[in-house]
């Protein structure tokens, strides 16, 4: 599913995209979601599903079938069978579901403030949201307190986000707006090995 003579193919968050021949899917940013890739070789047709829920019952919105698994599954199957693939030569991989983060959480519990970290240099936070009704009281903060603090972030050179409409939790946080579009932000730490820049509070 990659050449030089196909289309890049950009499936963001809560997409799906399917690709022939030469065609190139590409996804960033997974976190906890998870990308879902079906193939099949026979026919070179393939499809990529960025989802961030199982089942869409855990959605309070259900107008995307491509937001959760147990929908885009499905709409992935029939975009490439529309394609010329067959179910019976389809494979699949996925990629993703990360869970940095579980021992903050008891145990039944979903994990939030995940992180993506090559343990080295670089670190995407992803999933930092709290309930409409348990806000006001400090949560959003202690998550961030306990992510910024986790050892897999303090060596970190650029930690990087996305937001809508939570700029100033994270400005808490030593986060400042990246690039004109907005709702990137970053943490830039040029030497995060000097005594006294980790970890970040």
């Amino acid at each position: 599913m990659s050449g030089s003579n196909g289309r890049e193919l950009i499936v963001r968050v809560a997409d799906l995209k399917v690709g022939e021949a030469d065609d190139f899917l590409v996804t960033i940013g997974l976190g906890s979601c998870v990308a879902i890739i079906l193939h099949d070789p026979a026919a070179r047709v393939g499809g990529l599903a960025h989802v961030l829920l199982p089942s869409p019952a855990l959605s309070r919105r259900m107008d995307n079938p491509a937001k959760a698994a147990q929908t885009a599954v499905p709409l992935l199957l029939e975009q490439m069978a529309r394609k010329g693939a067959s179910p019976r030569r389809i494979t699949g991989r996925i990629a993703g579901g990360a869970s940095m983060f579980a021992s903050l959480s008891a145990p039944g519990t979903i994990n939030m403030g995940e992180s993506v970290t090559d343990h080295a240099t670089f670190a995407y936070l992803c999933d930092v949201y709290v309930l409409e009704a348990h806000r006001g009281h400090g949560l959003g903060k202690r998550i961030m307190r306990e992510v910024m603090a986790h050892a897999a972030l303090t060596g970190a050179r650029r930690i990087m986000l996305a937001t809508r409409d939570a700029h100033g939790l994270y400005r808490l946080s030593g986060f400042t707006v990246a690039g004109s579009a907005g709702n990137l932000m970053e943490v830039v730490r040029p030497d995060p090995y000097r005594a006294g820049t980790m970890p970040l509070q």
